[in-house]
């Protein structure tokens, strides 16, 4: 069998390559030129990139066999997202790789900015000894504003703090408890901007961000005021600013970020104040070693068809190791729902029970619909478009929790209201030190079989003979039965057989005819 093709199409720490390991061929392109690029995608499962590979609509359509793209660093300005999930494409980076050299970075910064560092430097390598042009100001009882209190924010706050100011931050989605351990207090981005004698921003870039420090924006700050920038281009005003440092109204500015990006021009290299950087913040041996050693990890696990917690178009988030366990089994009750139900619910609640609950197993919804679609759709169905299916053919899905498991300590059971009102419902549980995976309900006919690769479901009127006829029928054409249980209300019964090879659809045509099947469906988990 040959290996799984991964294209590296920039240049990477070789600790990347290495953490691929040897399960792969690794080819390599210039992802910057576009004539290389497309063709080289046509027969490639995954695909790393840094900043300059313009992964678009085109490119993602080039990549036929396109499982995975991996952004070995944190923004994603040049994937389209959209894109990638339509077409079922995971796409991953790494979140955290570069957060500590860009707060260092935006530390750094802000102590340039506040002793003339750069200006002073190159006034002395120009002949010039000229101290008293190249006075600052000290950062000791000064008001620090951080704009975003997220992990970088957070560092950020962390390290000024050994320098004795006051920090001020605004975010909106931050706590004032988290605030506080941060020794920030959380204000209003009016406050923050009237108050601070440094501002440092730490933001993505989004429409509501995008030019966030404009024209009014400006006008509130103290004319001393230092603004630093390394998080993304846009969200600080570039014309807007350099407005404000020729008018006095800002002191100096340290900017990584541009709005464009290469750029050799700006109004802002004209100020001596200002400092500038060439998009620098994930620039540093550590955090690029650390994002490719991720990103290379996490096209493994999707390569392997895991479930990746950092893909960016996956709503997983975090996964706890106990509930790992369970993804494979939800995925299979997927696959036996459709079997049993002969079709998509309009609604499908994802029922978990049991100790598991005290875990977030809000994972085991995507889990569960990439099983309900995957023998739906003639499409090959993932983590990624799964979702995109289920909106597409109006499936809600709903989790619902309860810490009470019943007779296991914990079961999954998927119940579904088909277009009609017919309810129909799966259960499934591990069991054992093997943690063992069964069918261990069937609408409301308890049970309690292994799930194998090939499995017959039977509802029918209870009598004599039924189980009887099924193994001669199945006898007579060489499959072999490994395993049986009849549940029984009354007079219906449900009969779940594991054999071991395919049951074409004729012969399950004639089991179901022999014994008068109220439903009989045909269960095939094999690959």
């Amino acid at each position: 069998m040959s290996k799984p093709v991964v294209l590296i199409a920039e240049e990477l720490s070789p600790a990347t390559i290495e953490a691929l390991g040897p399960d792969f061929e690794v080819r390599a392109v210039d992802g910057a030129a576009r004539d290389e690029l497309l063709p080289a995608l046509a027969d490639v499962d995954a695909v790393l990139i840094r900043s300059a590979t313009r992964m678009d609509a085109e490119a993602i359509a080039a990549g036929r066999r396109l499982k995975v793209i991996a952004r070995a660093g944190v923004g994603l300005d040049n994937v389209d997202v959209q894109a990638a999930t339509q077409a079922g494409v995971m796409v991953v980076n790494a979140p955290t790789s570069n957060i500590t050299s860009a707060a260092e970075l935006a530390v750094g910064l802000l102590l340039a900015t506040a002793r003339n560092i750069a200006p002073a430097n190159q006034a002395l390598k120009g002949g010039a000894w000229e101290r008293s042009q190249y006075s600052g100001v000290e950062l000791l009882d000064k008001t620090v504003g951080i704009i975003g209190l997220g992990r970088i924010g957070a560092l950020v706050a962390e390290r000024l703090k050994g320098f004795g100011v006051r920090i001020l931050a605004h975010d909106p989605y931050a706590s004032p408890a988290k605030a506080g351990q941060l020794g920030a207090q959380l204000v209003t981005l009016d406050e923050l901007l009237t108050q601070s004698d440094f501002i440092t921003i730490h933001l993505p870039k989004t429409p509501e961000t995008l030019g966030l420090l404009d024209e009014e924006a400006l006008s509130k700050v103290k004319p001393s005021v230092r603004i630093v920038n390394a998080a993304r281009g846009g969200i600080v005003d570039e014309a807007a600013l350099a407005r404000a440092l020729a008018e006095g109204r800002v002191a100096g500015a340290g900017i990584d970020v541009f709005a464009r990006e290469p750029t050799t021009e700006s109004p802002l290299f004209a100020f001596e104040s200002v400092v500038v950087t060439p998009h620098l913040g994930a620039s540093t041996l550590e955090a690029q070693e650390k994002a490719g050693i991720a990103v290379a990890r996490s096209v493994r696990q999707a390569l392997r068809g895991e479930l990746v917690p950092d893909a960016v178009n996956v709503s997983s988030g975090f996964i706890a190791e106990e509930v790992r366990p369970g993804i494979p089994l939800v995925e299979k009750l997927g696959r036996i729902f459709t079997a049993v139900a002969g079709g998509v619910p309009a609604q499908l609640d994802v029922e978990v029970r049991g100790e598991i609950t005290a875990h977030d197993v809000s994972v085991w919804k995507v889990v569960a619909l990439k099983g309900l679609f995957t023998d739906v759709v003639e499409d090959p169905v993932t983590y990624v478009n799964a979702p995109v299916f289920a909106e597409q053919r109006g499936c809600v899905v709903r989790l619902l929790t309860d810490p009470d498991p019943g007779d296991f300590r914990n079961v999954t059971t998927l119940r579904g209201t088909l277009a009609d009102g017919t309810i129909v419902s799966v259960s499934g549980t591990l069991t054992g030190r093997n943690l063992v995976e069964k069918l261990v309900g069937v609408g409301d006919h308890d049970l309690e079989v292994p799930i194998s690769e090939h499995m017959l479901v039977f509802e029918y009127t209870d009598r004599p003979g039924i189980i009887g006829a099924v193994g001669r029928i199945l006898g007579d054409a060489g499959i072999n039965i490994g395993g049986m249980q009849v549940s029984r209300h009354e007079d219906r019964a449900i009969g779940v057989l594991s054999v071991d090879s395919d049951v074409p659809a004729a012969l399950a045509a004639q089991l179901s005819e022999t014994i008068d099947a109220k439903t009989f469906s045909v269960v095939d988990l094999q690959d």
